[in-house]
């Protein structure tokens, strides 16, 4: 059983993370940088192992204020991020998702802890 721990940013809600034309979705611009920051840190990391594991990921979410959050809004940039940068095949893959509201840190961040369940 892997265990992989790193720091990411604070993601943009899923409110800001997607936009709408017309019936079209698509990711905005804040999300877009997003993803490429992700990117750039997994790699850095050497964590692109494209792993085919069932995954638990436990997450510290440091907010980046003292305004009002729904820390499930957070989730579909965290999860879709890593798996554009190559960490995993499928956001799918996440059996056990756990986000516990951390301290207020000036800009937010992410602490990850992922843990592979069984090889694929």
């Amino acid at each position: 059983m892997n265990k992989y721990q790193f720091v990411l940013p604070y993601p943009p809600s899923v409110n800001t993370y997607w936009r709408r034309r017309g019936s079209q979705y698509y990711i905005s611009d804040k999300g877009q940088k997003y993803r490429k920051d992700v990117q750039q840190i997994i790699h850095q990391l050497k964590l692109d192992i494209f792993t085919k594991s069932r995954l638990r990921i436990k997450v510290i979410a440091d907010v980046p204020d003292s305004r009002r959050r729904d820390l499930d809004n957070i989730l579909k940039g965290l999860l879709d991020s890593p798996i554009h940068a190559g960490f995993a095949e499928d956001d799918e893959q996440f059996d056990d998702i756990r986000v516990i509201r951390g301290v207020k840190v000036p800009g937010g961040r992410l602490g990850i802890k992922i843990t592979e369940l069984e090889k694929a």
